[in-house]
């Protein structure tokens, strides 16, 4: 945080106009102009919470939501900075990732009728998409595969475990790293392997 460079890239406010109208003039567009500088700073992690307009959180007003205020402001920033990194010669060291907590129900119905005017979406566990950029991954690559309706996986199911392991790879911890309790008790780092396919 002391570090000029660092503390210069949260500065993205004053950001040239046409960089601002790539990302988005927004919340979550200056976000992710920002980690893009963090990166290019030299901060080798960062994480960016979705939420330009409010939550993803759906359970009612699903499709004016997502039209309205949701899908454009992260189609655009998104699409910034994919760009930005491939333009800049960042792609191929920055792997970039996008997940939520979980998934939804493929069901569509009115969870809370006395909340909400129209239909959402409810919280699912046991199916949901994410994707990998950059850092490596073989682009193009779809991994597994779900029932019809979207609810649960029927092929090659990854875990969290395996989620986690591919972002420590991708950022170079050692398979054999441990942290340590407050007792000093070790724990591995790794509890699975990277997702198969997925890394060159």
């Amino acid at each position: 945080m002391a570090d000029p460079k660092v503390r210069e890239a949260f500065n993205v406010r004053h950001a040239d106009p046409r960089t601002l109208e790539r990302y988005g003039d927004n919340s979550f567009g200056w976000s992710l102009l920002m980690a893009r500088r963090l990166v290019e700073a030299g901060v080798n992690m960062v994480q960016v919470n979705l939420g330009n307009f409010g939550g993803w959180d759906l359970h009612g007003n699903n499709f004016p939501l997502l039209k309205d205020y949701l899908f454009p402001p992260t189609d655009r920033a998104v699409s910034g900075l994919l760009d930005d990194l491939q333009e800049s010669g960042l792609f191929d060291s920055t792997l970039v990732v996008m997940a939520g907590e979980f998934g939804r129900t493929p069901r569509i119905f009115n969870v809370a009728p006395n909340v909400y005017r129209l239909p959402g979406r409810d919280h699912l566990a046991p199916c949901q998409s994410v994707w990998f950029a950059g850092g490596g991954v073989q682009g193009g690559a779809v991994i597994g595969a779900s029932d019809r309706d979207g609810a649960y996986p029927i092929s090659n199911h990854q875990t969290p475990e395996n989620f986690a392991t591919t972002i420590y790879e991708a950022l170079g911890i050692p398979r054999d790293a441990h942290w340590r309790d407050i007792t000093g008790r070790p724990y591995a780092v790794y509890e699975a392997d990277p997702i198969e396919r997925l890394t060159a």
